[in-house]
């Protein structure tokens, strides 16, 4: 009895060798893999690509808006010197 439990344990393990075979085995496995892995990075990229885009442009906002402020400050000084100069 335990020589025909062992027999049929054998063949179930070959058949299922057969079957992970056909269905692509280990290199059908790494394909997924590199597959989902390049997905993953293109969409990182382009979310990296587009924050830093937005960041880029509201830092230059804000330096257009500080630049502004000290321009606005500046003015009145070099007018009250050339009047002073006068």
């Amino acid at each position: 009895m335990e020589t025909v439990a062992l027999i049929i344990t054998i063949v179930d393990l070959i058949i299922d060798i057969v079957a992970y075979s056909r269905t692509g085995g280990v290199a059908d496995l790494k394909k997924r893999v590199e597959t989902l892995t390049n997905a993953g990075e293109a969409i990182v990229s382009k979310a990296g690509d587009s924050l830093r885009d937005k960041t880029a442009d509201v830092l230059g906002k804000v330096e257009d808006a500080v630049r502004g402020e000290e321009q606005a400050k500046e003015e009145p000084k070099t007018s009250q010197k050339k009047e002073q100069k006068k």
